[in-house]
């Protein structure tokens, strides 16, 4: 038992030192590779721990060759000129003034309810509230607000149609049919609802629709008040 507080001791203060001498990214955002290395680092560590018949020596030699790979990646990473891209990859704009970039989200295995709850997760709820938004490379997610976009979103938007899929739970909070929201598709022009990547409403009435390839739209339903 007292082998194995001692050998835990050890790996320890080497483990506190290889991160320090990593810096502080390597502590607060990581990168992929990043992250790839302290997993392979934390596996390394516990087996030499908890196994006394491994050489505690085999252990250190082996957090420590990881370090320097590390050392080398970095290095490519700073020096080599698109080395950042495919190390790191690079931040995907999902939002932009035309509305949501499906292509980007799928390159990114996202769909229209993962950009949303992102979004709500930022402060806005509604998807005409913001210029642009983007995942940065190592996943967190930013946006760019419109002038004044607090005026955009008075009420909770909610998804009628996610992807050329009806929401019909959603449309029964409404108060609405389904056939209401087919006319109102078909007056924008879309007669196919898969070809509708999104439609949202709020409970002032206020609709987001976008068709699959083609720029958002933002318009007023003739409620005459307000659902929610």
């Amino acid at each position: 038992m007292g082998l194995i507080f001692i050998r835990t001791i050890i790996i320890f203060i080497t483990l506190f030192i290889v991160m320090r001498l990593m810096g502080k990214r390597q502590i607060g955002e990581m990168q992929p590779y990043e992250l790839v290395i302290t997993l392979i680092i934390a596996e390394l560590a516990c087996i030499p721990m908890g196994d006394t018949s491994i050489p505690l020596l085999y252990g250190i030699i082996s957090i420590l060759t990881v370090y320097f790979l590390h050392q080398i990646v970095c290095l490519l990473d700073l020096t080599l000129f698109g080395a950042k891209r495919i190390l790191s990859g690079s931040p995907s704009i999902v939002i932009n003034k035309n509305g949501i970039d499906a292509t980007q989200l799928r390159k990114n295995n996202l769909d229209v309810s993962d950009l949303i709850e992102s979004l709500r997760g930022a402060g806005y709820f509604s998807l005409d509230a913001v210029d642009y938004a983007l995942y940065e490379a190592g996943g967190n997610f930013c946006a760019l607000p419109k002038q004044d976009y607090e005026k955009l979103q008075t009420s909770l938007p909610i998804i009628l149609v996610d992807e050329g899929k009806i929401q019909e739970k959603n449309v029964a909070l409404t108060g609405k049919s389904k056939e209401y929201f087919f006319d109102v598709l078909r007056g924008q022009g879309c007669v196919d609802l898969k070809k509708v990547l999104v439609m949202t409403v709020d409970g002032n009435g206020k609709v987001y629709l976008q068709k699959k390839g083609e720029k958002y739209r933002a318009f007023e339903l003739n409620w005459e008040q307000k659902v929610w």
